[in-house]
């Protein structure tokens, strides 16, 4: 079976590094992504909720903050437990397999070039266009109204 998930939008909130008793590093998340569509009434946002491990999870804390803008890639998980008033609680999450780091480092409070593009998620800064030169050196001798003389024993197949 497949289960994987792919999100791009931005933190919530700063990343809070935790320790297990083991001691691996784990931090939840949630992330904000862009509806393609906005309906009228409609959140223009979904809030997915993620947890990284290990080494992904000390990287985040140290570089990202709230409103970093993130590429996930993960899975999937459906967990359970027990509430302080004994109600079974169910949660859905992303388990976190890698992240992408879509800004620049110091994009904090400044303008990053990134602009809102009508509910289709973040469009990237303009970039100059460049044409890559013409080289005729190895243009086909060969006009469309010439024929090739090929005998069929010369064919492989």
């Amino acid at each position: 079976m497949i289960n994987r998930v792919i999100l791009v939008g931005r933190l919530t909130k700063d990343p809070e590094l935790r320790k297990t008793q083991s001691g691996a590093s784990v931090v939840s998340y949630t992330i904000a992504v862009n509806r393609r569509v906005q309906t009228p009434g409609q959140p223009d946002a979904d809030f997915i909720n993620c947890v990284a491990w290990n080494k992904t999870a000390d990287l985040m804390a140290q570089y990202l903050h709230k409103g970093s803008l993130i590429g996930v890639e993960g899975r999937i998980q459906t967990r359970s437990y027990d509430n302080q008033q004994g109600q079974r609680v169910y949660v859905t999450e992303v388990i976190t397999d890698s992240v992408q780091f879509l800004e620049p480092k110091n994009a904090g409070s400044q303008n990053t070039g990134y602009q809102q593009n009508s509910g289709y998620g973040y469009q990237a800064p303009q970039q100059p266009s460049y044409s890559q030169p013409v080289d005729d050196s190895f243009s086909s001798t060969f006009d469309s109204s010439d024929t090739l003389d090929i005998a069929s024993d010369d064919l492989p197949f």
